[in-house]
This record gives structure tokens, sequence and C-alpha cells, in this order.
């Protein structure tokens, strides 16, 4: 607050008053001598009659101001009158603390109706935005309530938003869906290793099409699951199509996720097509589809969970911190339009090779059910000795199979390598 002083000096200032020797004194200004008198009674008066003052409040003061303010709920009533009410006890805590979120300790234990309004006042403010503060927050509250927090999400072509908040998605526990498809994460990626922790060994559906994924990425992330029996063991769908560079050696380290009931291997770079499609209906007892599979359409995975809006936080922040790059688009149209530069075609990949797993066709598999339970009992005993038949020359395949590779595939120095990061 600034103010400002105006005294007039043509005004009569009254009488000067002396203390001397614990005796007051009046001064005679006209002969200037000091005179025993007892001053006459005035009202006591702090500033002269010219006296003003101007308020200014500064900007700084209005983050005090709202706070203030942040206590009372305005309204009006049907005569057009603003009434306003106080906020409840709890009401007013739950933001004191959403404010200071970072500073928790822990949730555990907490109820869950209440830390679901928390992380929605936090959320409000945008505290999981926060660099530091709010991935200490988050992971307060993954550790408190695992899928609640988040069970499913989607990333589908948000590579910018995987590298800027990295560390945040590796925060989120339990999740049973994950999309991370059109992303070009490639095989040294740190949250393809993330995928083989104990943190996400829930999740059910993965699809990771189009990450410029080779074999040593699939057997980096099945090396858990084929050794330690642990990782994505409870793996249901998995995506793998628009991935050329999966080769037969590949998909032979998917034959340890014995809980597949789709998988997706359209666009990949298979040399003997046939014996793959044996070899899986074989050993993990998967049928090839003929039709489009809905598990694959990419519908279905969505992200959902507390921090659904967080996510989409993230996306607005990274797209905000792309804009001013659209500037300089139209600074190189203009360039090339004049010759001064040579136009370069943007190329949507996963455009492309979708269009080509189109051309070669697609190798989706699904888990075929058990029919026709109520046939006569003759067919019955006729299709138990093909299945008979069918198991013996499995169990043979599948014995030369590990003789054959025991050497090579099960422990090689690489797996070992892999297995002391664990």
């Amino acid at each position: 607050m600034s103010y400002c002083l105006h005294s007039e000096s043509h005004l009569d200032t009254g009488p000067i008053y002396v203390r001397e020797n614990g005796k007051l004194h009046v001064v005679n200004q006209g002969a200037g001598g000091i005179q025993n008198v007892t001053p006459k009674t005035r009202p006591f008066r702090l500033f002269s009659r010219g006296f003003s003052v101007e308020l200014c409040m500064n900007r700084e003061d209005d983050r005090a101001r709202r706070q203030r303010t942040d206590h009372f709920i305005f309204t009006y009533t049907k005569e057009g009158n603003l009434r306003y009410s106080a906020k409840s006890l709890f009401s007013l805590v739950l933001g004191y603390i959403s404010d200071n979120v970072d500073h928790i300790d822990s949730l555990i234990g907490f109820p869950e109706q209440i830390a679901e309004k928390l992380f929605s006042a936090a959320e409000a403010r945008q505290k999981f935005t926060e660099p530091v503060t709010g991935l200490r927050a988050l992971q307060k509250f993954t550790e408190a309530y695992g899928n609640l927090v988040l069970c499913s999400l989607c990333l589908r072509n948000r590579y910018l938003v995987i590298s800027e908040k990295l560390e945040e998605i590796k925060s989120f526990r339990e999740l049973t869906c994950l999309d991370l498809s059109c992303c070009k994460l490639g095989d040294e990626h740190e949250l393809l290793e993330h995928l083989t922790k104990e943190a996400l060994s829930s999740v059910k559906r993965l699809l990771l099409k189009d990450n410029s994924l080779s074999d040593a990425g699939l057997r980096r992330m099945t090396a858990p699951v084929r050794v330690l029996k642990k990782g994505l063991e409870n793996l249901s769908v998995l995506d793998l199509s628009c991935n050329p560079k999966i080769t037969d050696v590949g998909i032979g380290y998917l034959l340890s996720f014995k809980k597949l009931n789709c998988l997706d291997i359209s666009g990949t770079g298979l040399k003997d097509v046939n014996a793959v499609i044996k070899r899986i209906q074989m050993q993990i007892g998967l049928v090839h589809s003929k039709v489009p599979l809905k598990e694959f359409d990419h519908s279905n995975c969505k992200t959902e969970g507390w921090a659904e809006q967080t996510v989409l936080q993230w996306e607005q922040a990274v797209m905000e911190a792309i804009k001013p790059q659209d500037d300089l688009r139209s600074r190189t149209a203009a360039l090339r339009f004049y010759g001064k530069t040579h136009r370069i075609e943007e190329v949507v990949k996963c455009k492309l090779v979708e269009a080509e797993t189109k051309t070669s066709g697609s190798l989706q598999f699904y888990k075929e059910k058990v029919q026709n339970c109520h046939l006569p009992l003759k067919k019955e005993v006729a299709g138990s000795h093909e299945l008979k038949n069918n198991k013996k020359r499995a169990l043979a395949e599948q014995e030369r199979e590990r003789t054959s590779k025991q050497k090579h595939l099960c422990l090689t120095v690489e797996d070992w390598d892999l297995l002391n990061t664990y």
C-alpha cells in the first residue's frame, strides 16, 4: 500500500508547546517568549486538515486476497442480490491439503472416497503437471491405490508425452491395458524394460504396433517369463503388427506366453509363414483368423481412472510447447515455393505399414473355444483318438525343439546378462 500526504502551508498550525523541567510551556509567536500558561483544550487531531490518503493495490496482494475470498461461496438471490456463505470445514481442509499434496508422507490406509476427492482437487490445481513435486505426489497415490489411479492407459502416437513424462508413466501400477502403438520406441527404450517389472505384471492387453521392434527386443521382453516365470505372465492380448524386423526367431520367444488368447503379427518379417502358423497352433493353441479381430481395432483401449484428466493435461502441455514451431512451417513452405529448399515429403510410417499389411494379408490368431459338446458318442470317441494322436505328435515335436534349441534359446549369455539386471 502506498500513500501520499498533502499538507496546506497557509493554514495556522496553532500554538507551539514546549516541555521543560517537567512543565508544559506555550511559545508566544508574536513576542517570541515562553509563557507558562495552561493551553486551551482543542480536539485531538492526528493529521492536519489538508491530509489525504491514496490507496494503490499491488498485484502481489491479489493472491492473498484470492485466498481469503476462497473461503466463501458467492451466489445470487431471486431478487438479484449478492449473497455469500462460508465453505464447509471439509472443503477448506481439502483445498489446503491439495495445495500441499507433495508434502504428504503416505496415503496407505486412507479411505478411497476421500482420496479420490483429494486427487481431483489436486488435479484441478494442476499439481501433477509440475516437474518434481508432481511426480512425488503422483507416486503417493499410485503406491496406495494402484489401479484406481489408472487401470488403462492409451498413449497411441503420443511419443512426445512419453519422452516428457516418462517417470510419471513408470509410476503407474497394476495396469491391465497399455497401448503404445505408433510410438517408435525401439528395442532399447527404458519403457520397454519397465514392462518386465513386477509393477506391470498385471497387464493383460499390450499393444506394441509399429514400434521398430526386432528379435532382440522380444528376447529382452520375454526373458523373465521364459526363465523366472515372472513379468508379463498374465498377458492375454498382444499386438506386434507393423514391426518388419521381427522374424521367425522372434516368434519363438512369444511361445512362453501360455495365457495368450489373441495375437497379431501382421506386417512382420516372417520368412516361412506356414511353418509359423503351425507352430503357434501346436504349442499355444491359437488358430489363424481369416477375418480381422475386434481386439486389434484400438477402439476398446482408453485411458481410464482417476488420472484420466492428468494425462490430458500432460498432452496439452506438450502441444503448447510445440506451438512456436508452427511459424517455422510457414517459413519453410515459402522457401520451398521460391525454390530455395528442396521439398521433403513427410511420411507417416504407421499408415504406410498398415497399407502394406493389408496388401500382404493379416496374421491374427485367436484361441478357439471348445464346441460340439452334444455330438454322438462315436464321433466323440473318434475325436478323442485324433486328439491323442495330435498330442503325441506335438509332444514329439516339442522334445525335438527342446533338444535342438536348449543350447541357444533357453539360457544364453545374453539371457544371463538380462537376468542379472533384475
